[in-house]
């Protein structure tokens, strides 16, 4: 079978015989030239997991198990979000788009989601991260909400790392969602319409008190936001992988964040080297 990952591993137990088809990874050359000490790690990381539709394709697979090597993945990417020191990452774990999918394949990322957290909430304990949800999370089944709430209760506590799981999460429905409160507030006479702010909007937002992502990493080559975090990553840096998601691992992170470290954030103003 050749050099596998850790997913296609447990699969194969599963699916005896399977053969895996793996694309050619290039070689960065940014990450020769950046040692891991000069490294500079966002403080904020967002991720969009893409493409596990397409590596179960690749296997001959039915769409779910990729969406179970892409949860599969999720814990493997805290471990190395926690390896370099992240201190927030944000996920997109389903958008409000997501609905339109067949019923089949929603039901089954929604027993997916309980299942993860039965499965890995010890391991994110030992690893100290709490867990965060960013999203519509009053319009989810009633079971979903449920499990969303004690994994907040849960995690409260922990301090290394927070991951922020975009669920049922869209961009602009957060904006709306927000002006809709401003308004509210401007309406009870709380709030004068020439004092609303860029951090008035800020404030409003699903989870107001953490920082802007700082980088937004889209594995399986697509060169969109589709609807992620569109207020905060305003001044983001974007960085995108050929790699489908399941398959995004230390070295795809590493490369990214080398990348990170030669980038100029400028936030409008002049390079530093001027």
């Amino acid at each position: 079978m050749g050099r596998s990952t850790k997913n296609e591993i447990r699969l194969a137990r599963l699916f005896p015989g399977l053969t895996f088809l793996h694309r050619k990874k290039k070689q960065s050359d940014m990450q020769s030239a950046i040692s891991e000490a000069d490294l500079k790690i966002p403080v904020h990381l967002g991720v969009i997991m893409d493409g596990n539709g397409r590596w179960a394709q690749e296997r001959h697979l039915p769409r779910s198990a990729g969406h179970r090597a892409g949860a599969e993945n999720l814990k493997e990417l805290c471990r190395n979000c926690g390896y370099y020191g992240v201190r927030y990452l944000t996920v997109y774990a389903f958008s409000t788009e997501n609905w339109s999918r067949p019923d089949d394949e929603v039901h089954a990322l929604m027993e997916l989601f309980v299942e993860f957290f039965e499965r890995y909430d010890p391991e994110l304990e030992k690893e100290g991260i709490r867990v965060r949800f960013s999203g519509d999370i009053e319009n989810l089944p009633a079971d979903i909400q449920a499990v969303c709430a004690r994994a907040e209760k849960n995690s409260i506590h922990r301090k290394r790392m927070d991951l922020i799981i975009a669920m049922n999460y869209g961009g602009r429905r957060e904006i709306m969602q927000a002006c809709r409160a401003i308004s509210k507030e401007v309406a009870e006479g709380r709030l004068l319409p020439e004092n609303i702010t860029e951090t008035t909007i800020t404030e409003h937002m699903y989870i107001p008190d953490v920082p802007d992502p700082d980088l937004i990493i889209r594995p399986s080559g697509e060169q969109r936001l589709s609807n992620f975090l569109v207020w905060e990553g305003a001044y983001a840096e974007f960085w995108v992988s050929d790699i489908l998601w399941p398959d995004f691992g230390f070295k795809e992170l590493t490369d990214a964040f080398a990348a990170f470290s030669s980038r100029d954030r400028r936030f409008g103003g002049l390079s530093k080297s001027k």
